[in-house]
């Protein structure tokens, strides 16, 4: 007996042949290997859009503050980007069930070049904010989009092979964002490094509105789950500003986060509630039935917990101990992002190749508990190269894993959920991300603090906050030695934190399923015995 994942038991749901036999139509639209890559050039500057931004704006970020003011809002600039990404995430998948991947994503698309060019003519950092949050909500839909279209255009057995095309955007944009964005900053107005979004996001619209023509149109007719929208909105923003305020702004017992961990807590039950009645909801519950689909589900969280906490971090110890510009700090992160190219386009190709997939995020999730674990043991005396090596075993664990935990995802849905299954993988990867950064960050802080307490250091908040690396090298040596020691101490407790919560992730990547990827041999196989035997 088959049950729905692929696997067989007695005690297991039955399928039928029809069940079984309609999932495997996913990338049986007719796109030849040339429509194929003319497509994926468009949604691979697509994902470039949504990773280049960051890293470009990144470098202009003190001089935004010091034209508009409000430096202490200033970690919302990020903040709202991400909050508003990781929230339309799975609200971008569901629409595109519904209504089409075409229109949908090429509405995101223009979201996100509008949020750009407001971007650009803020004149107060309120108004920079909001417009973030409204390059977010765009870049939500990129991200999902570009994911979704690819497990719709074609085979999971041959998909591996496609998504490992992405993992090369990563290191143009780790590596050249921040050159980009220097250059901008450095020689043209600040506001340029939105309106370079503008150039690439028109190519995108033009290739994605010729080559996507022949996706399925999606019914059009099925209602919004606007309720559960608004629920979910509600408690993943409640649960984001906790992990930014909590210890920081507000203490934990405090009223505030008390209150604000009761809300989410009462949203999120509410929002488990109004999705199991919704006649579409915005995260289908039955997209959970997998055990596969969980896992994976764990691994992408882990995923994006590691890689963030890692890229948002390695900065510091790089500008403050090994005495790096913040440009060359972004040329350092080089090594992490060739191996995990390397790693994703080899393992991908693999997988395509022989069907097999459970020893790379095994293999992943073991490279990236190695290195974090080594990143912990860095000291005021380590080299560029030591850490170099670290960052590439670091990227290879990732390569292991990014791609693959979408792969596994998306092969363990049907076809009319692989919009929402997609955006529910992405929206734990996010929300990974959005943890690992303010709960990581809590850690770097709280240490840094104590090591300079410990130092018999005063004024501790001017010490840690107003600190910057030209300042630090006009101090004497001894003091610059105590705020290195310090910054080494917070860096090298959140890696071991980071490495712990990589080591689950290899007891989640032991329980996956080898299922055979639909689109193999195999796979046809088993499928047409099915549909014979049934009739």
């Amino acid at each position: 007996m088959v049950t729905k994942d692929g696997t067989t038991g007695a005690a297991a749901s039955p399928v039928s042949a029809a069940e079984v036999a309609a999932p495997a139509e996913a990338g049986g639209l007719g796109f030849s290997h040339r429509q194929i890559m003319i497509t994926m050039s468009g949604l691979v500057i697509a994902m470039l859009l949504a990773m280049l931004d960051n890293m470009i704006v990144a470098p202009a970020l003190p001089t935004i503050v010091g034209e508009l003011g409000g430096l202490d809002h200033l970690a919302w600039v990020a903040t709202g980007y991400i909050l508003a990404s990781t929230v339309s995430t799975p609200i971008w998948g569901k629409l595109g069930d519904l209504y089409g991947r075409r229109i949908i994503f090429i509405s995101s698309v223009v979201i996100f070049l509008v949020g750009s060019v407001l971007c650009g003519m803020s004149q107060d950092m309120t108004q920079l904010i909001a417009f973030r949050a409204i390059q977010g909500l765009g870049a939500g839909g990129l991200m999902v989009g570009v994911m979704s279209i690819i497990g719709e255009m074609i085979p999971p057995r041959d998909r591996s092979k496609y998504q490992g095309l992405m993992m090369a955007v990563m290191p143009v944009a780790m590596i050249g964002g921040p050159l980009i964005g220097g250059f901008i900053t450095d020689n043209l107005d600040w506001r340029w490094a939105f309106y370079v979004n503008l150039p690439l996001g028109v190519v995108t619209l033009v290739v994605c509105w010729i080559t996507l023509g022949k996706l399925p149109k999606g019914a059009g007719k099925a209602r919004i789950d606007w309720l559960g929208s608004a629920l979910l909105t509600v408690w993943i923003t409640a649960l984001v500003l906790i992990t930014s305020w909590g210890g920081v702004q507000y203490d934990w017992g405090s009223a505030q986060i008390l209150g604000l961990a009761a809300l989410t807590v009462v949203a999120f039950v509410a929002f488990i509630v109004v999705q199991r009645r919704a006649a579409e909801p915005i995260m289908p519950l039955r997209v959970f039935n997998s055990l596969n689909f969980n896992l994976a589900g764990g691994l992408a969280f882990i995923s994006g917990f590691a890689m963030f906490g890692a890229i948002g971090f390695l900065p510091q110890f790089q500008q403050f101990v090994q005495g790096t510009s913040a440009t060359n700090s972004g040329l350092l992160l080089a090594p992490m992002m060739v191996s995990a190219m390397i790693v994703s386009l080899g393992g991908g190709l693999l997988i395509s190749k022989t069907g097999h997939y459970k020893a790379l995020p095994i293999a992943g999730t073991v490279l990236i508990t190695i290195s974090l674990a080594l990143f912990a043991t860095m000291d005021v005396n380590t080299s560029t190269f030591m850490s170099g090596v670290y960052m590439a075993i670091l990227g290879a664990g990732m390569g292991g894993l990014m791609q693959t935990s979408t792969l596994i995802a998306q092969n363990s849905i049907e076809l009319r959920d692989m919009g929402a299954g997609t955006g529910a993988s992405t929206f734990l990867r996010n929300m990974g991300s959005s943890l690992g950064i303010s709960l990581l960050g809590a850690v770097y802080v709280n240490h840094l603090t104590d090591s300079l307490v410990g130092a018999g250091v005063k004024d501790i908040s001017t010490s840690a906050t107003s600190m910057t690396p030209q300042s630090l090298r006009a101090l004497p040596e001894a003091a610059r030695h105590i705020f290195q020691q310090a910054v080494t101490d917070g860096v090298t407790a959140l890696f071991m934190w980071g490495a712990v919560v990589a080591a689950v992730g290899i007891v989640i990547a032991v329980f996956i399923r080898q299922v055979p990827l639909r689109g193999g041999p195999a796979a046809a196989i088993k499928e047409a015995e099915l549909v014979e035997a049934s009739a």
